[in-house]
């Protein structure tokens, strides 16, 4: 066993990621303080060919070099877009998207449990690191869904958290 080169990983071009087919996930940050979340989230969202990012609220947005420094370029392949009132942004989406809070809440789902469907369009939405979803939110929300946790913290950070619920979706979805 060998380490693979950069050259050997068959990565897209940036034109080529610009155009090719996206999974139906558009993930929306509100109120996320760091902005090393932030680039993560577009890191992210780059790996698995996601549709789109919403930065809300008080998110910091690119270009920005704290962003940059986790994003290593994602930020350049990566559709997103700036809303500043996340409730908007909600109603605009439900539209055509299934609207899903990550948090726990009440009659939650849990992530061994959700069963998305492979044609449905998803918006995950992910809250502020202390405060989580807002609670307006969780209640426009089609499904709230919890990753399961047993310590004594019951709190992963967000970016882990991304990468937990879009791991898993594209687990079911792609079987």
């Amino acid at each position: 066993m060998r380490k693979l080169k950069n050259e050997e990983l068959d990565r897209l071009s940036v034109e080529d990621f610009k155009t090719a087919s996206k999974i139906p996930i558009c993930l929306i940050l509100d109120d996320i303080r760091s902005m090393h979340n932030v680039g993560s989230t577009f890191r992210t969202s780059d790996a698995f060919l996601l549709e789109k990012i919403y930065l809300c609220g008080i998110t910091a947005h690119p270009p920005h070099r704290e962003i940059q420094k986790t994003a290593l370029g994602a930020t350049e392949t990566v559709d997103w877009e700036y809303c500043e009132d996340i409730m908007q942004l909600v109603d605009r989406l439900k539209v055509d998207h299934l609207i899903v809070s990550v948090e726990q809440a009440e009659g939650s789902v849990s992530l061994e449990n959700f069963q998305p469907e492979p044609e449905t369009k998803y918006a995950f939405i992910f809250g502020n690191e202390v405060f989580g979803v807002k609670d307006e939110i969780v209640q426009q929300s089609d499904v709230c869904l919890e990753i399961p946790q047993f310590g004594t913290k019951h709190s992963l950070n967000i970016s882990v958290s991304i990468g937990v619920v879009v791991w898993n979706y594209f687990l079911k979805v792609n079987k």
